[in-house]
């Protein structure tokens, strides 16, 4: 039979019935629960009092409410400060092509008219959920803690915090480490194939070549008309006055006083005898670069993977310890897959995917089960399977909601 009283038996036996029980059983002094005292059956302890459908549905909506409302101002920002962010995530193609040339910048192109708008406005929602996450996990958390005992938020209590910091270190490991290498490698890898220089002949007789100045940056004050190469950019440029269209909408006749006028700046691309012209699609490299970070993201959550099951009991670090060359060889296979396969990146991503597997062999050893939930014994950190649950007691804890376990530790 059914344990709530406004849910039909469905609900209570199925798979919704099960997850929103977490939320019911709880210390028999939570608040929540003793405000629907009224809910019991005849002959339920107090531990065992429910919240009714209602009320978690309420709460689900409340929490969802919040989540939306505390990422609107992280949009609001990336979608106002949108050139300066997309000037800084493209700034390491910038750098590689930089390294290969000696100079100039990467040049990025779009083939659509709405491509970069769309471009801008997929940029922007991804930072504002990267900044509002850490807030939307917290109302996640508001909503899940009140069905959980203490010794069980203390796995949150580690889990959590340990998972937004290696996110954040995928993110700066991606930015300053892995991008430099992947890109320089392929732009220096792209530029290597050229045309054959033509032969140097003498100059006819008469013909004198003009004379460019090279400059390291634009002059201050270019009079129209003035051109010189920049070094910095790769670039012939070129001064020209500003269009400026009169008042009254007609163009005026050229004459002295133009001269003076105020001037812009253009400049022509120079290439040597590459073969190719490196141009990128704007929506490539925004898709690049977001691919690689979700990988990332979830390669470097391999610390909180290997403590989730070793408290389940299904790893322990002596296991671990004696498959080590086996760690080595998948991390070796998840560098390959994650990156473009060069050596060169497969080996920067390998190296710390490793070092994170032994980051959590190490943790699982000093954060045991048995400590975490406050049963530590002596013995634990040498024996580490102290802690594996009896199959009886395995099944107790993978129905929550079904009702209070007699064995378990008495909340504090």
């Amino acid at each position: 039979m059914t344990r709530r009283q406004n849910a039909s038996g469905w609900m209570d036996n199925g798979l919704l019935g099960s997850l929103l029980a977490v939320r019911d059983r709880g210390n028999p002094g939570n608040g929540r629960a003793d405000e629907h005292a009224g809910h019991r059956r005849a002959g339920q302890s107090p531990g065992d009092a429910v919240m009714p459908l209602g009320d978690h549905l309420e709460e689900l909506r409340k929490r969802l409410i919040w989540g939306l409302l505390g990422s609107v101002p992280p949009l609001i920002i990336s979608l106002n400060w949108w050139r300066p962010i997309l000037l800084f995530l493209i700034e390491p193609a910038n750098r590689a092509m930089r390294a290969q040339s000696g100079g100039g910048h990467a040049e990025f192109q779009i083939t659509s008219f709405f491509e970069m708008f769309n471009s801008a406005l997929k940029m922007s929602i991804i930072i504002a959920l990267v900044i509002a996450g850490p807030w939307l996990l917290y109302q996640l958390w508001l909503f899940i803690a009140p069905g959980l005992h203490r010794h069980e938020r203390r796995f949150a209590y580690i889990v959590g915090p340990l998972s937004l910091i290696l996110t954040a270190c995928a993110g700066l490991f991606l930015y300053y480490v892995m991008l430099p290498v992947i890109l320089s490698f392929f732009v220096l890898f792209n530029s290597s194939l050229e045309f054959r220089a033509p032969e140097s002949v003498p100059l006819p007789q008469g013909v004198v070549l003009p004379n460019m100045p090279v400059l390291e940056a634009d002059p201050p004050d270019p009079a129209p008309g003035m051109m010189w190469y920049s070094r910095a950019l790769h670039q012939v440029r070129i001064a020209v006055p500003r269009a400026e269209p009169p008042p009254d909408g007609k163009v005026a006749p050229p004459d002295a006083a133009n001269s003076h006028a105020p001037v812009e700046i253009r400049g022509v691309p120079t290439s040597g005898n590459q073969v190719v012209a490196q141009q990128y699609r704007i929506a490539d490299y925004f898709s690049m670069l977001f691919g690689f970070g979700l990988a990332l993201g979830i390669g470097f959550q391999m610390p909180v993977v290997v403590l989730l099951l070793g408290w389940v009991g299904i790893l322990s670090p002596r296991f671990l310890s004696k498959y080590r060359r086996h760690a080595i060889m998948v991390c070796a296979i998840l560098g390959a897959v994650l990156t473009p396969a060069d050596p060169i990146s497969m080996f920067v991503l390998a190296v710390p995917l490793y070092l994170l597997y032994e980051l959590g062999v190490v943790l699982l050893r000093l954060f045991p089960a048995s400590r975490v939930r406050g049963t530590a014994t002596p013995g634990d950190a040498e024996h580490p399977t102290a802690d594996t649950p009896e199959p009886g007691a395995a099944q107790a804890y993978a129905l929550p909601g079904r009702g209070e376990r007699q064995d378990e530790p008495p909340d504090e």
